[in-house]
């Protein structure tokens, strides 16, 4: 009686994973980051607290004194700062950096998913929150009067330009997070904000700067996004203040991600 041995399965018999294209990948890291939101609220909500706070005390400290300029609606002017406030260092970055503290970033790594499609996927959840973030500041700012010269359009807009920011500024944190795996410094990276906001026009209009904080607020890249918003709630479509806005965001984000992607290749190298 003649018996058949079976035979081991061949290289092409065996299954292997597939790379599922770069969208997928990003798609499927984003969706991940974003059905984690609501299990950490607690990192959200602050945000907004702290952005609509500040709204109210700067409202109530200085619109009385800026009430002699002519036509100049103080909130208005205000709900740029506020926004910026909510929404930046609202990053996943914290997150991404327990994912290399407890292994889940190497295990990645050992999937046929694109490198880079893990740091984008992460990003477009932070786009979407950032987006999320603004709207409620926008609301509350509708609520005390504000009225924006360019319509539901230039709202849009506005949500877009801070929602960019907000991605150009979360690359410093992503760096941080890759560099050092220390869940300590990247809460800590949001520190880095405030002299950009603070050395800027963001508690009265430029022109009424003077001295060293005139030269300071003239070369920081988010005076230019504040007043490009600003153009859209106040003036109307003001395509050179807009484009500087953009501009800005844009050299922010250049350096921010170089750090970033730089820091992503010692990571994966060091791994």
């Amino acid at each position: 009686m003649t018996t058949v041995q079976p035979q081991a399965p061949t290289q092409r018999d065996a299954l292997r994973a597939r790379p599922a294209g770069l969208a997928r990948d990003i798609t499927t890291v984003a969706g991940r980051a974003l059905r984690a939101i609501p299990r950490e609220v607690e990192s959200i909500v602050p945000a907004i607290f702290i952005a609509i706070f500040f709204f109210l005390v700067n409202i109530g400290t200085l619109d009385e004194l800026t009430s002699q300029i002519p036509n100049f609606d103080y909130a208005a002017f205000q709900l740029p700062t506020a926004v910026l406030l909510g929404v930046t260092g609202v990053t996943r970055a914290y997150s991404f950096v327990i994912d290399i503290q407890n292994g889940y970033f190497d295990r990645l790594l050992m999937t046929p998913i694109r490198r880079l499609a893990i740091l984008l996927g992460q990003m477009t959840a932070d786009l979407a929150v950032a987006a999320a973030l603004a709207i409620p500041i926008i609301i509350f700012g509708f609520i005390v009067g504000v009225r924006f010269e360019t319509g539901p359009l230039g709202i849009v807009v506005f949500v877009v330009i801070a929602a960019l920011w907000c991605l150009a500024y979360a690359g410093f944190a992503y760096a941080i997070a890759l560099k050092t795996g220390n869940p300590a410094a990247v809460q800590s990276s949001f520190l880095l904000f405030f002299p950009f906001l603070f050395l800027t026009s963001s508690y009265v209009p430029r022109e009424q700067l003077s001295g060293w904080l005139e030269t300071v607020a003239k070369f920081n890249p988010v005076t230019y996004i504040l007043e490009g918003e600003r153009a859209l709630v106040l003036r109307g479509w003001e395509w050179g203040e807009l484009g500087k806005a953009l501009l800005a965001t844009a050299l922010v984000g250049v350096v921010s991600m170089t750090l970033c992607f730089a820091a992503m290749r010692g990571r994966i190298r060091k791994g």
